[in-house]
């Protein structure tokens, strides 16, 4: 050990906190030191003092690689610091609660629920071997179940550990297990009983302690009973030492058992008002231990449990009750008052109220049990003394006998439980499981106060440890003699002297019993005789310092110091035979019962009833008293010793599984791991003792093959020879100098402790030194490639560098030069441009001088001009304006003085007008003036006419000239005016000439102003520009950004829609699929359901046969074909069944009620659920109509209707099977006290005719499904036709038919109706047919018009029927009668034809047998309709007959006579004239003529007689072999030959045909199927026959969609007569079931062969290193001879491939196989990696990889690459890509989280938490880094499932694919036998 303890070796050193801590040497420790220098693993230097006595060093660390190994025998050092940490690693940073050591499974409970143990996980175990898988307590259940089935023998699981650990949860969990692997998980019957007996159990036997709040106080031995098929049948449950004194006292901070509580809790419910009970605190049995309520228990609930589990165990209310009544009257009995009388005596007060509730409640006197408390009776030989007991006396006996009621009480409970277990049917074997009590590391410690109980735990401890020590010596010396190595003595614990002093003759246990039977025996004498005896002779006896009452005992895990006090009494036990008396003669028969006498209350299991630990006195001195007393006088002890022998002679008969539970903390928090805790119990449970075992032989062991691949690196190449045995025993000579170190056996090489990591240091060298190797390698190519790079690129930099400076020269010298010439051409530049300026400027002054004074000249003679004309101007403007004003005032001075003459005037005329006289003047001699006056008016109008005329031509010229001189005064005006307003102007011109010269130099300073002001404004507003411009850029720029975003936004928007319509459609079409996979589970189940139906009518024909001998005869009329063949064989089974049935005596168990019922449980949930996903794929498929096309929409539409009607045939079957069994289970339940289940009995009748009543009504359904069906089918297509027709002419022709007015009316809105719904439901959204419907609804018309039209739909449907049955048979006799004029028109073609081919003499001949044969079948015809008329015409026909053949030998006899004569004439005349005659060719006989006749021309069809059709069937289906088959003739030649007499029979419409040849096809494949289901030869040869028959049904049946890629002459073969629509669909069914067999078959081949080809084979040979393992050996990953590789499984893949090519599978479903292939494959691969920590590296990963890409090419070898097979093996290989990747930083979570997007969060955790290094220099991934993959995908959507359903098949579907093979080309090969088919 010390060459181990050199620099930097790691060791483990003792802690306080820690128990054990890690340590590195800082120096190499040397002989002879006192002292060892570590370095902590926080970076602290200690010293750590060796002992001086022993000088044992520290103990060394294992290697990194074994840490976190499945198995702790596989650690190097094996030792108590290696086993902690390894369970601490195991447990905190990978989370695995199992780890095996040796033949022990240790279990840590996480106190947290892991996703470990459904029923995936146990189908994922099952069948496996134990090392293979990672450790589980499914692996130790399997272990025990598959050596129980191999080995024959009975098999025992031991479940310890402290209190809280989980040993009733492990055990549970192997009861589940059990119960699924056997077949029984569905009936969980036995199971579900067990479990049920769970809560009352926990109940009367489980408290509240200081350590657990569900504490067992009492072990239990549960017997799993199994018939000779393994199954589950039963069960028996064993108790142990229950602790009767926590009935009657408790320790602080616990309770009594949990139902006393639970009583109190309900004490306000109404039916325990009579138990007079209260609160906890009110008693004085629940209220010592001042703990009443346990945190988050409510004890109502607890009792409602507890109640429910005793009716399913079938204790009725009225013995729960009686239960509960027995309970409260021992709260009662606590409560009652014992008081001093003297000193001697004591009593009870009168009238006490809990006595007397006692005794009311048990059924007893008052009287006599206040008696009997306080008193006790002796009695002598002669006499009889009745002795009063003093008060502490009288409380002791007051609690013996309560603890003695419930004892009695216990094993009552105990003992029905057990009944509800028992089963009829005999036990073949049994695994049994033992949850011990806390019998260990709770109890070994040092107590002071251990009494009597804990003694006999500590005892039954110690025996068991004794089994267990032996056990595993057993097995480590089975396993050296098997391999023959040499065998040494292993040293290790014997407890036997333990278990000596205990119970050996003058032990405790005898001593103890001894001192019980003296008189006058106490605690103290048994004590000193205790010293007497073994203080001296045992050293595992010691006698304690400081007192003389106690004992210490050595046990095998720790001293522990026993108080004697009570021991006499407890071993007693004793309770006061007068209160049994009392008890006996109570009135309340269920407290009878339970003081029955020994032998009837011995319970069924055989256990002794004295784990009460009762002693029972008898009153009567008689035989039987004496023997009863004897065995009462048994003490406790000696009952227990008997007890716990028979237990260990069951655990000895039986093969032990160990299972060891360890309680982490005492917090019960999640993954918490408290060394201390933990290192206790592992002391204590026998895991460090196996360990030690171990490790003192050879613990390590490798097989030879695993040593040379692991090791193959040490060793040297001449140094391999052939045989690898012999090169491993070369090679560890050499490399191990010690021999006793390692031992060579048979197959494997044994090394002792610390040889391993010894070999596994000197591995990691020696890779260490190749890898320094290989870098310093690297590393010097890697350096001497970098200098060649830089001396390379020096020396071109230098080059560069060197023309740089010559071109820089070459360009400054052409720079000089340059500039010398630029300077030149520049400075004469300079000079002219300023001679040029100076030119210019002189030019310029010039010019503008002699401007300006030419200017200023032509100013002053312009002036001197324009003064000239204004002048002239103004002077004729002013005398313009003198003679205007002059002309005006005449003018003027004219109008004033005529406008006075003319006021003068008219005012003299006014006056004479106003004068009479003068008017009177006026009118003498009026006429004549007016005469005058006419003339003269006249005279002076043709005057004033020419005055006129004058005037006008005046007034023109005036007018002309008055305008000129206008004119001419205007512009004289004008002139003057100007003349004014020039001289004004003048003046004002100068003025403001002189203003203009004071503005114009304010203006020039404003100008100034203004343009500095501008010029500043125009900086300004340019900066201002500038700025606008850039936010001008900005804003388009902004612009643009939106712009494309928005264009961004909406093409997402688009994608996302599409996307979304993508995945609606994906999910539509999903859900399509998971509705048709439930679908074919759903029919599987089906089909499972009826083959178990038919195994169990074959039993019970077999037992009929078995129990009454002899021969039965059958009925004649039952051919053997016809019952082997067709649906008859079931009707006769059914028959002999019904006539046998009171034959049957036994095989029948209440278990097939209890299973059936189950099943439709479950069915009717399965219903359930499927109607609701029904119904919302039907909501689904509406709402996406508008968006679908709607030709999918309505196939999908079709196939959900069609599957609805195939459910709703399958729950009316379900329905009428429940109301069944409901009857049963009534009959049964209601005679369960009398034998119900016996034969005879009214149940078992029932049982009897229900089973033959399902057997009827399974055949008369399947003939009413099809006839349903068809009626259905018809009737959619009338209802639809009905709703289509849309012309108000046809709804008043179909109106007219009707006679009511109302139903008219009704018809006609009914027609309205369907009409607006139909135009409703085709537009593209349904919103407006849902506002239509709305509105109805709110009218309250749409439930008035369901109201009204529902006799109106039925008869209208009546009616539709009615005409179309009238109408089909009409059509049909037409069609008939058409065909038989067709057949008889071409029976005559063909007859005429014949005879016109005929000699004549055939012809006559011919004539009258056709004559013959037409009037025999128009007799038959006519016997047919009428026999009368049909003799008569019989009589005709014969007398016709008759005179025909007497014409006919008539002719012949003339024929004859002619044919003589014309003979004789010939010959003479040849006499005569030796010359023929023409005549003579009449003469010669006449040869018959071969006339070739024309080839007919076949319709494809094949005939058979109707007695044929067995041997059809026979030769075609049954006693065909496949093989033959597919290699000599066309595919699919049986479907073609089955479909050709189809259509035959279709052709003679013969309908009864038609249905017998389909029915006994289709029972046909299925009986070959049941009976060669296994092969897959047989089922893929008819998966592929049944899809043509299927393709040929589709392809002929008239129907367009099918018809199309159909030839015309294959149009002419369609069916002409049957609609075989739903035999379609029934084949469909049957294509589904073989297609599921052909799955289940290929995986039954595939299975054995995956975990091994894909995870164990090493591929690419040398990257996986495999480690060492321990007991448990896992499978080899060495490809040994007969283990499956990579290529067995692609052999195997193609072997598939080519037999179904072979048989002409349809390549879409080839494709479906292939993809389940690989589904199965990648699933079973995954599954077992997830369950495997050793698979889970990098280089294992490597090879997963490998095989999938080999799987890949596969694929693409045999064109497959587009089934989507490879997305199946997408998980595996993002698992394989997972074990290669980076995990330790953030970015590499990232990475994995967006990879692995195909696993879940739990399988990806649960990869990271398994990944384990195979070589040192990998890592382990962090506790962190695991939490940051869970942190990032906690938002994940997912099922928290672990595994992948292995079980799972994808929906199937049968694309039509039509055959272009014609059927009249095909041939019958005389092969099959079929001899007897006609072609047609």
């Amino acid at each position: 050990i010390a060459s181990g303890h050199m620099y930097c070796a790691r060791v483990w050193i003792p802690d306080v906190e820690e128990v054990w801590k890690s340590a590195e040497l800082t120096k190499d420790y040397k002989s002879g030191d006192v002292s060892l220098q570590l370095m902590l693993e926080d970076g602290k230097n200690i010293e750590h003092k060796l002992d001086p006595k022993t000088k044992n060093l520290p103990y060394l660390r294992n290697p990194d690689i074994l840490v976190g190994e499945n198995d702790l025998t596989a650690l190097s050092y094996l030792h108590e610091p290696a086993v902690l940490h390894n369970l601490k690693v195991r447990f905190i940073d990978s989370k695995l609660i199992y780890t095996y050591c040796g033949i022990v499974l240790v279990a840590i409970n996480p106190y947290e629920t892991l996703p470990i143990y459904g029923t995936d996980i146990i189908n994922a175990y099952s069948g496996q071997n134990m090392g293979d898988m990672d450790p589980h307590i499914f692996a130790v259940a399997e272990e025990a179940y598959k050596q129980m089935a191999r080995d024959e023998r009975n098999q025992s699981i031991i479940v310890s550990g402290e209190s809280g650990a989980g040993k009733t949860v492990s055990a549970k969990y192997a009861m589940r297990y059990f119960a699924t692997v056997s077949g029984s998980a569905s009936e969980a019957n036995v199971e579900e009983k067990v479990l049920a007996s769970n809560p009352i159990m926990e109940a009367i036997g489980n408290a509240k302690t200081t350590r657990n709040d569900n504490s067992s106080r009492f072990g239990k031995y549960i017997e799993i009973g199994f018939d000779n098929r393994y199954r589950i049948i039963g069960a028996n449950m064993r108790t142990y030492l229950l602790e009767k004194s926590r009935v009657v006292f408790q320790a602080d901070e616990e309770r009594n058992y949990h139902i006393f509580y639970q009583l109190c809790a309900s004490a306000h419910l109404p039916e325990f008002k009579a138990l007079k009970l209260s609160s906890a605190n009110d008693f004085l049995y629940t209220r010592q231990g001042r703990s009443p309520v346990i945190d988050g228990v409510d004890d109502t609930k607890e009792l409602c449990t507890t109640r429910n589990a005793f009716s399913l165990l079938g204790i009725n209310e009225s013995y729960q009750m009686g239960l509960f009544q027995v309970l409260a009257a021992i709260l009662h009995l606590g409560n009652v008052e014992i008081k001093d009388r003297d000193a001697d005596s004591s009593v009870i007060p009168p009238n006490n109220r809990h006595l007397m509730a006692f005794c009311e409640l048990v059924g007893v006197t008052y009287q006599d049990m206040s008696q009997w408390l306080c008193h006790r009776k002796l009695k002598t030989a002669t006499e009889t003394y009745i002795k009063p007991l003093p008060r502490l006396q009288a409380t002791n006996a007051r609690d013996a006998l309560s603890k003695h009621i419930y004892a009695k009480l216990f094993n009552w409970i105990v003992e029905h439980v057990n009944k509800a277990l028992v089963t009829n049917v005999k036990q073949h074997s049994f695994i049994g499981v033992l949850d011990i009590y806390g019998f260990l590391a709770s109890f070994f410690r040092w107590i002071c106060l251990s009494f009597f109980e804990q003694f006999c735990i500590n005892y039954a401890n110690e025996k068991l440890q004794q089994q267990f020590n032996m056990h595993v010596f057993k097995l480590e010396q089975e396993e050296y003699m098997k391999e023959q190595i040499p065998w040494t003595l292993i040293d290790f614990y014997d407890n036997q002297p333990c278990i000596n002093l205990i119970e050996a003759k003058m032990g405790i246990l005898d001593l103890l019993d001894e001192e019980c039977r003296m008189p006058k025996g106490s605690d103290d004498s048994w004590a000193q005789k205790l010293y007497n005896t073994h203080l001296k002779t045992c050293s595992l006896f010691e006698k304690p310092r400081m007192s003389n009452r106690a004992f210490i005992i050595q046990h095998f895990a720790d001293k522990v110091e026993y108080q004697c006090d009570g021991f006499l009494e407890k071993n007693k036990d004793t309770v006061n035979e007068e209160q049994i008396n009392v008890m006996k003669a109570s009135k309340f028969n269920l407290l009878v019962e339970l003081f029955q006498d020994e032998e009837k209350a011995t319970s069924p299991t055989g256990q002794v009833q004295g784990t009460g630990g009762r002693t029972r006195l008898s009153i009567k001195p008689d035989k039987s008293r004496d023997t009863s007393s004897k065995e009462h006088k048994k003490t406790v002890g000696c009952q227990f010793r008997n007890s716990l022998q028979k237990l260990m002679d069951t655990l000895n008969a039986t093969t032990p599984h160990y299972v060891r539970c360890i309680k982490p903390n005492d917090f019960k928090l999640a993954f918490s791991f408290d060394p201390k805790r933990a290192v206790q119990q592992l002391r204590a449970c026998g895991v460090l003792e196996t360990i030690r075992i171990s490790a003192a032989g050879f613990p390590s062991r490798w097989t030879y093959q695993e040593f040379f691949s692991r090791y193959r690196v040490l060793m040297k190449q001449k140094d391999v020879l052939a045989d690898k045995k012999l090169t491993c025993k070369n090679v560890l000579e050499k490399l191990v100098q010690d021999q006793d170190k390692y031992q060579f056996g048979k197959t494997k090489i044994f090394f002792r402790a610390g040889q391993v990591a010894y070999l596994e240091k000197l591995r990691a060298d020696k890779l260490r030194a190749a890898c320094i190797r290989i870098q310093k390698t690297i590393r010097c190519w890697l350096a001497r490639k970098k200098y060649l790079r830089k001396r390379s690129a020096a020396i071109t930099i230098q080059r560069f560098t060197r023309g740089y400076q010559a071109r820089c020269l070459a360009k400054f010298l052409r720079r000089t030069q340059a500039a010398t010439i630029i300077q030149k051409y520049q400075r004469m530049y300079v000079e002219r441009k300023r001679y040029k300026q100076k030119q210019a400027a002189a030019l310029a002054m010039q010019t503008i001088l002699r401007a300006y004074m030419a200017r200023q000249k032509y100013q002053a003679l312009l002036r001197e001009h324009k003064a000239v004309i204004i002048q002239k101007h103004i002077r004729g403007w002013l005398a313009r304006c003198w003679y205007k004003r002059c002309l005006e005032a005449i003018v003027y001075l004219q109008c004033c003085i005529r406008r006075m003459r003319a006021k003068r005037e008219l005012k003299k005329l006014k006056i004479e007008a106003r004068s009479v006289e003068h008017f009177k003047k006026l009118n003498k001699g009026m006429e004549n003036k007016i005469m005058q006056l006419q003339r003269k008016i006249d005279e002076q109008s043709k005057e004033n006419r020419l005055v006129n005329e004058r005037l006008v031509g005046l007034e023109s010229s005036y007018t002309v000239e008055s305008e000129r001189m206008r004119g001419e005064l205007n512009r004289l005006r004008g002139v003057e005016e100007d003349a004014k307003n020039k001289a004004n102007q003048v003046s004002s011109l100068l003025e403001e000439l002189e203003r203009l010269k004071k503005e114009l130099s304010a203006t020039q300073q404003e100008k100034k102003t203004i343009e500095d002001w501008a010029q500043s404004y125009r900086d300004e507003m340019e900066k201002m520009v500038a700025e606008l411009k850039h936010q001008n850029g900005l804003l388009k720029k902004e612009k643009d950004d939106l712009n494309r975003l928005i264009q961004e936004q909406s093409q997402q928007m688009t994608e996302k829609m599409t996307r979304a319509i993508a995945e609606e459609t994906q999910q539509l079409e999903t859900d399509l699929n998971e509705e048709r996979s439930r679908y074919q589970n759903l029919l599987s189940e089906h089909l499972r359901l009826e083959e178990k139906y038919d195994d169990l009518k074959e039993e019970m024909a077999l037992s009929s046969n078995v129990s009454k001998p002899g021969h039965r005869r059958t009925d004649s009329t039952h051919s053997s074909n016809e019952s082997e063949y067709t649906y008859n064989s079931e009707y006769a089974e059914l028959e002999d069944g019904t006539r046998g049935r009171e034959d049957v005596t036994r095989g029948i168990d209440t278990s097939l009620t209890l299973k059936l019922q189950k099943r439709v449980t479950e069915l009717e949930q399965d219903k359930q659920l499927l109607r609701n996903e029904l119904e919302n794929r039907e909501e689904q498929l509406q709402r996406a109509s508008a968006m679908v096309p709607s030709p999918i929409f309505t196939a999908r539409g079709a196939e959900l209707e069609y599957e609805s009607l195939k459910r709703q045939e399958l729950e009316s079957e379900n329905k009428k099977l429940k109301h069944d069994l409901e009857e049963m289970r009534k009959s049964l339940l209601g005679n369960a006290a009398t034998g119900a289940g016996a034969p005879g009995s009214p149940a078992y009748k029932v049982l009897l005719e229900q089973l033959n009543a399902s057997c009827e009504e399974l055949e008369v359904r399947k003939e009413e499904v099809l006839i349903l069906r068809s009626q259905l089918v018809s009737q959619k297509e009338a209802m639809h036709h009905k709703v289509t027709m849309t012309e108000p002419s046809v709804y008043k022709d179909d109106v007219s038919k009707l006679k009511d007015d109302e139903v008219k009316q009704a018809y006609v809105g009914l027609k309205d109706t369907n009409r607006y719904f139909l135009t409703a439901t085709s537009l593209p959204h349904l919103h407006v047919f849902t506002h239509y419907l709305r509105k109805l609804n709110e009218d309250g018309e749409l439930w008035l018009v369901n109201q009204g039209l529902k006799e109106t739909i039925r008869l209208l449907e009546h009616q539709l029927q009615t005409q179309r049955r009238t109408y089909d048979n009409e059509v049909e006799s037409l069609r008939s009668e058409l065909q038989n004029v067709k057949e008889e028109n071409n029976r005559q073609q063909q007859l005429l034809a014949q005879n016109l081919q005929l000699p004549p003499e055939a012809r006559i001949e011919a004539s009258l047998q056709h004559e013959i044969t037409r009037l025999t079948n128009e007799n038959l015809e006519l016997m047919a309709d009428d026999p009368t008329a049909s003799r008569e015409a019989r009589v005709v026909i014969l007398r016709r007959m008759v005179d025909l053949m007497e014409q006919l030998e008539k002719q012949d006899r003339t024929i004859r006579k002619l044919k003589k004569q014309l003979k004789v004439y010939s010959k003479r005349i040849g006499e005569m004239g030796g010359q023929t005659s023409p005549g003579q060719m009449v003469d010669e006989p006449i040869h018959p003529v071969n006339i070739p006749r024309r080839e007919k021309d076949f319709q494809g069809m094949l005939e058979y007689k109707k007695e044929d059709e067995m041997k059809l069937v026979k030769n075609l289906i049954l006693e065909l072999k496949p093989r033959g088959v597919a290699v000599n003739l066309i595919p699919g030649l049986p479907a073609y030959i089955l479909f050709m007499c189809l259509r035959h029979a279709d052709y003679v419409n013969d309908d009864q045909k038609v249905r017998t040849l389909l029915t006994s096809t289709i029972n046909s494949i299925k009986k070959i199927l049941k009976k060669r289901g296994d092969d897959f030869e047989t089922v893929s040869f008819w998966l592929a026959n049944t899809c043509r028959f299927l393709h040929c049904l589709k392809q002929y049946s008239g129907d367009e969609q099918f018809m199309k890629h159909n030839t015309s002459r294959q149009n002419e073969h369609c069916l002409s007569n049957f609609d075989l629509a739903e035999y379609r669909q029934v084949i469909s069914d049957l294509a589904i079931q073989i297609y599921q067999q052909l799955i289940k078959c290929m995986e039954n081949i595939l299975q054995p062969m995956i975990v091994s080809g894909m995870l164990e084979h090493e591929t690419i040979q040398g990257v996986s290193g495999v480690k060492p393992t321990g007991l448990r050996k896992r499978t080899s990953s060495i490809a040994d001879e007969g283990t499956y590789t990579l290529d067995s499984i692609l052999r195997q893949l193609s072997a598939f491939h080519s037999t179904m090519c072979q048989h002409g599978t349809d390549p879409e479903l080839i494709k479906q196989v292939v993809k389940q292939q690989f589904y199965i494959i990648g699933a079973v691969t995954l599954n077992n990696l997830l369950l495997r920590k050793d698979m889970c590296s990098w280089s294992k990963g490597m090879q997963i990889r490998y095989n999938v890409s080999q799987l890949e090419e596969w694929l693409r070898d045999k064109g497959l690459m587009t089934c989507g097979a490879k997305e199946t093996l997408e998980p595996l290989i993002q698992a394989a890509q997972l074990l290669q990747v980076k995990k330790k930083t953030d970015e590499d979570a990232e990475a994995i989280c967006s990879m692995c997007h195909a696993l879940t969060t739990a399988q990806i955790v649960k990869v990271l938490n398994l990944y384990t290094p195979v070589n040192e220099f990998e890592e382990r991934v962090s506790v962190a880094f695991i939490r940051t993959i869970q942190t990032r995908l906690r938002d994940r959507c997912e099922s928290p499932q672990l595994l992948m359903d292995t079980k799972m098949i994808y929906p199937v579907t049968f694309p039509f694919n039509p055959s272009c093979l014609a059927l009249e080309t095909i041939q019958i090969p005389s092969s099959l036998n079929l001899a007897f088919l006609t072609r047609v």
